[in-house]
């Protein structure tokens, strides 16, 4: 383990005015049907005989009385039901997106209002969404992009406890704390919220590094798995020191990738919170 890692940079519309329309076509049909085929018949033709007599009675043709006109019955007016209108829904007026480089004001003005002054003093303002990028797309990888780091170092020094064997000092885990807060302080809702809101900004800043832009998010996914694969210690880890910086005196957990190792700096505790908040980042994102 060093404290110094290097990193590499790098809708549904409703179906009853269908079925109305289609009720009345039918009814139509129908009329139209039962008027061609119920029509009275043509007038009988009346036939004469010719008889062969010299005295042949004349036989006056008697025009027959006309039938009474059948007039077909008016039909019955249907009445249908129609659904009230529905008024449309206003939709809210939504503020274009800046631009990459001029987002900073803008991301950080909306985190400023979920965020306390105190979390939000250990933000790094400057090119904060190309940072947070670069920082994920490298702990994906396992690695830790210190330079493209979000947020700002601790302040605090590491401390180790010197004895029979050296171990880290508990209170070194209480500099991570801050970011801890910083990190849980935001529901998994609204983490991706915000992450929907400005992922076209996002993959533009993923597509400047050589990605596919719409990749992103399962780089993000991979990032959260490398994370959670970080094995929890039962209890304190050995060191040996190295010049000025320290290691795990186990190589299973030297060997670790940098982004698990800085994970184990920050303790027990603070990692069970943060893996708790990681997870359900990541059931939201498989939604």
């Amino acid at each position: 383990m060093s404290e110094h890692s290097s990193e590499p940079e790098v809708q549904k519309g409703s179906s009853n005015n269908n079925l109305i329309f289609a009720v009345v076509i039918l009814l139509l049909v129908a009329g139209v049907a039962a008027f061609i085929l119920l029509k009275p018949e043509d007038k009988p033709v009346q036939v004469v005989e010719d008889i062969v007599s010299e005295q042949a009675p004349v036989v006056e043709y008697q025009e027959p009385e006309p039938e009474p006109e059948m007039t077909e019955p008016e039909p019955e007016p249907v009445v249908v039901d129609t659904a009230p209108e529905r008024t449309p829904e206003p939709v809210p007026d939504v503020e274009p997106l800046p631009t990459l480089n001029e987002s900073d004001d803008v991301v950080i003005a909306r985190m400023d209002e979920v965020l306390s002054d105190q979390v939000m003093s250990l933000m790094v303002t400057d090119d904060l969404i190309r940072r947070g990028v670069v920082y994920v797309d490298n702990i994906a990888k396992g690695k830790v992009a210190l330079s493209h780091a979000p947020v700002e170092r601790p302040k605090e020094s590491f401390k180790v406890i010197e004895g029979d064997i050296l171990t880290i000092d508990p209170n070194s885990y209480e500099r991570y704390t801050p970011y801890v807060k910083l990190f849980t302080s935001l529901s998994a809702a609204q983490v991706i919220r915000m992450y929907d809101e400005y992922k076209p900004l996002i993959n533009e800043a993923y597509a400047e590094i050589g990605y596919e832009g719409d990749a992103f998010t399962g780089t993000l996914e991979e990032a959260i798995d490398v994370l959670l694969d970080t094995p929890e210690p039962k209890g304190d880890m050995p060191l040996i020191r190295n010049s000025v910086t320290y290691q795990y005196a186990y190589s299973e957990w030297e060997s670790l990738p940098d982004a698990q190792k800085q994970l184990l700096r920050m303790g027990p505790e603070n990692m069970k919170k943060v893996k708790a908040a990681l997870r359900n980042i990541k059931a939201e994102l498989e939604k």
